[in-house]
């Protein structure tokens, strides 16, 4: 039989539109083939395969993690890993430490310019208003006799007070309760030296209601401004004592965190040495370094700053504190002093066993116990002669005055009221008691001034000692952070 040969042609025609093998058919079977097959949605995610469902995308941060969970598995990683570390920490530290030096040495400065003036000028305030009521009833009991010196001395003292309080003012929060007392005590002020305007001028014309007038000027300074002028200085004594906490208390955040730099920098060294033989890495050792010296340089200034500004304290502050009460009862005692021979026993006070007594000698009698005590207690904290002396020279003065008094109070209950004034008031011929308060008055002004002085050279000390604590932490750090990149950079240099 013979062989039968197919042959192919190699082209073909071109099929035509609408035919079985043109565009929109499969071929040999046509329309009716296509439509056979089942429709396939098309997939939305990449290099998908068609029908198979796909995982939610996942987010960049746990790619970061995968990525450097990978990284962390070859030395390289790691070693980045912990460079990065490292200059965090170290970064870390230089800022708290920083933060927090700033904060004390703010505290430390505001103690030295700002709480401890405004409670000494509080002290002052209560201390003109005082010794402007024993003025004013010294002025009294000389009738038209007023030198001109306790006149100026009235006035000065009350000028002294309107400038204490404006500057008070200034320097108080608005609506804070110091404003609020502020503004009372100047509105208090007034009244009162209205009070003693109408007590002085009812008594140069032998008016007797000038006496009135003057125990109701006393009165208003007693019961309402002193109180006031009282709470302000015990309310900038507690911000006095809220700074210079803040100013000593250790930073406790940077210290630990220091501790934490220096442990992870010799542990990266250990580290290195273990997994290379060598002894030293020069970044890692500098940042060591650099470290060391900010971590050392807070602790001992803030041991220099915390031992200047608590002898400060213990040195000036107490011994003021002191010594203002002193001189506010010696203050008090003298009004008290004059006020008895002003009311005549018009005021009176029953005590406990039934006793009426003159309630002015009554409270001097307080007063001066009070200014015994606070005399003894400030010659004990005098810590130099030069501020003994004078607290010593005021006890002398005190027990002469305690003396005279005796005295003048005898004259005074046998009915020889002229020679009794003469005992309080008189010139110095007549040894009044007036002398001896010029003299313990004096006495605590110098004490205070001394104790003042030691104060401001002792808080100073302390201020200073965290002088460039902060820039200079800020600026070490990162050197450190630098040196511990550098460290790091060197060892992964050998891997390239």
């Amino acid at each position: 039989m013979g062989e039968v040969t197919v042959t192919a042609t190699s082209s073909a025609a071109p099929p035509t539109p609408g035919s079985p093998d043109g565009p929109g058919t499969s071929g040999v079977s046509g329309t009716r083939a296509a439509s056979a097959l089942p429709a396939i949605p098309a997939q939305g995610g990449r290099g998908s395969a068609p029908g198979v469902p796909q995982p939610p995308r996942r987010t960049a941060f746990a790619e970061g993690v995968d990525q450097l969970r990978a990284a962390a598995t070859t030395e390289p990683g790691r070693l980045r890993i912990i460079g990065a570390l490292l200059a965090a920490l170290v970064v870390a530290f230089g800022a708290v430490t920083a933060w927090q030096m700033t904060d004390r040495s703010s505290a430390a400065d505001d103690v030295l310019h700002n709480s401890q003036p405004l409670s000494s000028a509080a002290a002052d305030i209560y201390s003109s208003l005082a010794d402007a009521n024993t003025a004013a009833s010294s002025g009294f009991l000389a009738g038209g006799d007023e030198t001109a010196t306790s006149r100026e001395r009235y006035q000065k003292d009350i000028r002294n007070a309107a400038a204490k309080l404006s500057a008070a003012a200034t320097n108080s929060q608005p609506d804070s309760e110091s404003a609020t007392t502020i503004a009372n005590l100047n509105k208090l002020l007034s009244e009162y030296t209205g009070y003693i305007e109408r007590a002085r001028a009812n008594n140069r014309l032998g008016f007797p209601v000038g006496g009135s007038y003057l125990r109701l000027a006393n009165e208003t300074m007693q019961d309402q401004m002193l109180p006031q002028a009282e709470k302000l200085y015990a309310k900038e004594n507690q911000r006095l004592g809220s700074d210079y906490a803040d100013a000593t208390s250790y930073p406790w955040a940077a210290i630990g965190l220091g501790v934490v730099v220096l442990g992870a920098l010799v542990w990266a060294q250990r580290r290195n040495y273990r997994r290379t033989n060598r002894v030293l890495n020069h970044g890692l050792v500098a940042a060591t370094a650099t470290a060391t010296i900010v971590m050392l340089w807070l602790v001992a200034g803030q041991s220099l700053a915390r031992s200047g500004l608590d002898d400060s304290y213990d040195h000036g502050i107490r011994s003021l504190n002191v010594l203002h009460d002193a001189r506010i009862a010696s203050l008090k005692a003298r009004g008290n002093e004059n006020l008895t021979l002003v009311a005549r026993g018009a005021e009176t006070v029953q005590l406990a066993d039934g006793e009426v007594v003159d309630a002015y000698d009554h409270d001097f009698e307080g007063d001066m116990s009070a200014l015994g005590k606070g005399l003894a207690e400030a010659e004990r904290l005098a810590d130099d002669q030069a501020g003994k002396k004078p607290v010593t020279s005021a006890v002398g003065g005190m027990k002469e005055w305690k003396t005279r008094h005796d005295e003048a109070q005898a004259e005074y209950e046998s009915g020889d009221f002229q020679q009794a004034l003469a005992r309080v008031i008189g010139d110095k011929s007549d040894k009044p008691t007036g002398e001896c308060f010029d003299s313990v008055d004096q006495a605590l002004k110098t004490a205070i001034g001394h104790e003042q002085t030691e104060f401001q050279q002792a808080a100073a000390t302390g201020r200073d000692a965290m002088t460039g604590l902060p820039v200079g932490a800020a600026g070490l750090a990162v050197l450190g952070a630098a040196g511990a990149v550098l460290g790091i950079g060197r060892r992964l240099s050998e891997y390239r």
